[in-house]
């Protein structure tokens, strides 16, 4: 495959170029390669006896000059094996040029020494290429190479320098257990395949500023000892940097599909700088304080935004935070909805800062089991929806868990309500903690490990008035019982009519007179209802009621059913009026 380029043709180089024409076409001028010594050719097109002589005059460890060169596979393996110390049975090379090489066929470098520079800038690799176990001691240049198909460094030792700046591979491109001892950079390069950074090790200097990854980037088990800024990159794929080990703080800045940092260790401060990426920090190692930041525009890269094609996600999306120590960690301007927060360790601690979103109860009219049911407007855990979505058929609205997900019990649920309700309380978030709480308790409500008697408590504060949180359901309740005990005032508990009091006199003997005052007994009321319900008789109901609620008597005769109705009345409706009072402080407060 050849490089695609809408670019013109390059000019000659600037070292003597080959001039071979014996049977070509296209003249002198078509071939860059350099010319081999002695010759006026490049290797390509020196003959069979001069090939042959030249090959053997070589040594392990001599100096090759083979600049736009264009290599076969069998031409490169020729030249490889007039390199060969017969003691290692490795190539052994001290300085290699092959810029603007051109290799037709698969390029095989595995196990080649590099004694000191190699240089491979501007080469181009039209099927794959291959530098697996090759060891550079000097600076590897592969500054604009190109490589059609896939490059394989794996286990490659860099002692001094890698430079892939602006480098492109069309394929799969593996760097597992490469070490790079000295600096690498690979400003600029793109990589149209899978990117595999697996058990790498970068003790130096290390740049990704404008690499493109078109597939993933996996950076499983890397280790970077000396990195200071990773990015800004942009990643089509996941961006997997899980069990990878930061030594010094670093900034991370990629736009990227997902970013997975499962049990990924920091041993120092560290920022993530996120777009559209979906994270998966679980079991992460947080050692000092870490920050995951959605950054709001485009990175720019060397005074140039990075493009970035269609993401997933318009919002930085945190998944999972299971396993880790929340203590150290911020979030900022995150989309928590999808969030799973079981098993974080000193979630009271975490803090939540900016623009952030949390999974809310299905709104409106939906449908559990059979019957239509409107649930209580809150914040959620993304935990809650999927226990919701599995306990019975018809939940609607609740997002059910992935294929495979584990779906916790409410006992489970419980104690990360209440942590995040206490992170939110410290930090001043009253209204915000309301919701968390009404979590808590409904997960208490429905947990196996709690007494019936205590469940049933829970059952009545949670109908009466949302736990003490809906003023609305409080004051609902508190007018329904206030119009009952009205009616019930009016039909029944007022007497038919006022008692009058009687004076009674008393001959206590010939010279004494006791005079009592007597009040008869309150009359039931009788005759047809709708005669019961008259103005009168409602305002007397009315008033006596409003007494009721704020713990004061109304002084009014009442029939037996009126007073036990009075009764209730005082005992009941002002615990209403103050579930209601509660409730709307706990919504405004601050």
């Amino acid at each position: 495959m050849t490089r695609p380029s809408t670019e013109p043709s390059p000019a000659l180089p600037d070292w003597p170029h080959c001039r071979h024409s014996a049977a070509a076409a296209t003249g002198p001028a078509d071939c860059q390669g350099r010319q081999v010594p002695g010759y006026t050719v490049c290797l390509a097109h020196l003959d069979a006896p001069g090939r042959a002589a030249y090959l053997a005059a070589l040594s392990p460890g001599a100096d090759i000059d083979h600049r736009g060169t264009p290599f076969t596979g069998e031409l490169l393996s020729e030249l490889l094996s007039a390199l060969t110390d017969s003691a290692t049975g490795r190539p052994c090379i001290a300085e290699a040029r092959f810029e603007q090489a051109k290799f037709t066929r698969d390029a095989v470098f595995d196990d080649v020494r590099f004694d000191r520079d190699a240089w491979f800038k501007g080469a181009e690799f039209e099927a794959n290429a291959r530098f697996e176990g090759a060891e550079f001691s000097g600076v590897a240049q592969f500054e604009a190479a190109y490589i059609g198909g896939h490059a394989s460094f794996e286990q490659a030792t860099f002692r001094r320098g890698a430079w892939f700046v602006r480098a492109e591979v069309g394929a799969t491109a593996v760097f597992g257990g490469v070490l790079f001892s000295g600096e690498a950079s690979f400003l600029g390069a793109t990589f149209r395949g899978d990117a595999w950074f697996g058990g790498a090790q970068f003790r130096g200097d290390t740049w990704f500023r404008g690499t493109k990854f078109c597939a993933d980037a996996v950076f499983l088990k890397a280790s970077f000892e000396r990195v200071a800024n990773v990015g800004p990159l942009v990643c089509t794929g996941t961006l997997d940097m899980s069990e990878a080990v930061f030594g010094t703080a670093v900034t991370i800045e990629a736009a990227a599909d997902a970013v997975h940092c499962r049990r990924t260790r920091w041993a120092s401060p560290a920022a993530l700088r996120l777009r559209h990426a979906a994270v998966d920090m679980s079991d992460a190692v947080l050692e000092y304080p870490v920050t995951v930041t959605a950054h709001s525009r485009p990175f720019v890269a060397d005074g140039e935004q990075l493009a970035e094609p269609g993401f997933n996600n318009a919002r930085v999306r945190v998944v999972s935070l299971r396993g880790v120590d929340a203590a150290h960690l911020v979030l900022t301007d995150i989309d928590l909805t999808d969030c799973r927060f079981a098993g974080t360790v000193h979630l009271d601690q975490l803090r939540l800062e900016g623009l952030y979103t949390l999974a809310f109860a299905p709104r409106g009219l939906r449908r559990h089991g059979v019957r239509p049911v409107r649930w209580t407007p809150r914040r959620t855990l993304a935990e809650e929806h999927h226990w919701r979505a599995v306990r019975s058929v018809g939940s609607d609205g609740w997002s059910p868990p992935l294929e495979g997900e584990e779906v916790l019990e409410p006992a489970a649920l419980a104690p990360v309500y209440r942590q995040l309700r206490k992170s939110f309380e410290d930090g001043k978030h009253e209204p915000g903690a309301a919701d968390f709480y009404y979590g808590e308790m409904e997960m208490r409500r429905h947990a196996d490990d709690i007494p019936w008697a205590e469940r049933s408590l829970l059952t009545m504060y949670w109908a009466l008035s949302g736990y003490g949180l809906r003023a609305s359901r409080a004051l609902t309740w508190l007018l329904t019982s206030m119009a009952v005990t009205v009616l019930v005032m009016m039909l029944w508990g007022l007497p038919q009519y006022d008692p009058k009091p009687a004076g009674l006199v008393t001959f206590t003997s010939p010279h004494k007179i006791a005079i009592a005052t007597v009040t008869s007994d309150p009359v039931n009321p009788n005759g047809p209802y709708r005669e019961r319900l008259s103005a009168d008789r409602f305002d007397k109901s009315l008033r006596l009621v409003i007494n009721s609620v704020v713990f004061r008597s109304s002084g009014q005769n009442l029939t037996t059913v009126g007073t036990y109705s009075e009764m209730a009345s005082r005992l009941a409706e002002p615990v209403l009026l103050g579930l209601a009072l509660l409730a709307i402080r706990n919504r405004v407060k601050r």
